[in-house]
């Protein structure tokens, strides 16, 4: 990997086959010439950390996130990474809805009896219809729906990776790495927010999951999400699947973390999620939350 900028113009050059950019402009080029090529200069293996020039952008990313966040919907629309393919609430069906389009196919992957009592160990979970009308399942790509915040599956690192969270970065745009970089990381379990930018969603909530499967731990990560949501008054947020990846955490045990936290940030603050989406890629996670949803989130 090689960063190599054009100090002439205001784009950098980018050599490589994995590259993190930062961009000036042509009045900033003396200062970052200076800190890039002051001798000793140094090989690419012992680099100077990128950080250290993208210092000279921070209030690049913090000007572009404000313009984006004062922007008008129709404004922002016309820069999504998606272009016209983007999904509102309104093609995303409440859960009691998704159940009625799947009724055959979830009633005949419901747990035995048996199963749901020892699964929920003396838990009751009860029938509340206004609940149920704030959980949905999307299937499809997180980076199209035009909700508040849509969490990313990240690394500690907060600078990009594989999955979901290549994914989303490549969608949001460079701004969105340059805020990432001054937020010092993300410890496993934590949770940290940043602006959309050229995503539909109008924020990202970052959260890195564990490796391996340790309950308490995948728990703090949906929690800490649904806590910052609250705190920043965003009303519709739209899930992955946290550390079910490369990560490894059986995805069946992470459905039975999942499904109750949710359940009890919702019933701890009902008026201020409109919507919680559990958008889902893989056949496998499909099948496990249609399994599940009915035990935590009953319609009947």
């Amino acid at each position: 990997m090689a960063f190599v900028y054009n100090l002439s113009s205001s784009r950098p050059v980018l050599r490589g086959s994995l590259t993190y950019g930062a961009y000036f402009f042509p009045s900033e080029a003396s200062r970052v010439s200076q800190l890039l090529w002051e001798p000793p200069w140094k090989p690419c293996g012992a680099a100077r950390p990128v950080s250290r020039c993208v210092t000279l952008k921070m209030a690049g990313f913090q000007d572009e996130k404000r313009r984006k966040l004062s922007q008008s919907l129709e404004e922002r629309r016309r820069r999504y990474a998606c272009g016209d393919y983007y999904v509102t609430l309104d093609y995303i069906f409440p859960w009691p809805d998704h159940y009625k389009k799947y009724a055959d196919k979830i009633d005949r992957e419901a747990p035995s009896v048996s199963n749901v009592t020892k699964m929920l160990e003396g838990s009751i979970y009860k029938v509340d219809p206004e609940l149920n009308k704030k959980v949905s399942v999307f299937i499809g790509d997180i980076t199209t729906l035009e909700v508040d915040a849509i969490v990313n599956a990240a690394n500690s690192s907060l600078r990009g990776g594989g999955g979901v969270d290549g994914a989303i970065h490549k969608a949001a745009g460079w701004t969105l790495l340059n805020e990432c970089q001054s937020l010092g990381g993300c410890n496993t379990g934590e949770a940290k927010i940043t602006g959309g930018y050229n995503l539909p969603a109008r924020y990202v909530i970052h959260t890195v999951g564990p490796m391996g499967e340790l309950p308490a731990v995948l728990e703090s990560c949906y929690r800490r999400a649904l806590q910052l949501a609250v705190e920043n008054n965003l009303r519709t947020i739209a899930f992955p699947c946290i550390s079910t990846g490369v990560y490894g955490y059986p995805n069946d045990a992470a459905v039975k973390v999942v499904l109750p936290i949710v359940r009890t940030m919702l019933e701890a603050h009902p008026r201020q999620f409109d919507r919680i989406i559990f958008c889902l890629f893989l056949n496998v996670d499909i099948d496990l939350y249609h399994r599940y949803l009915p035990v935590f989130f009953p319609l009947k």
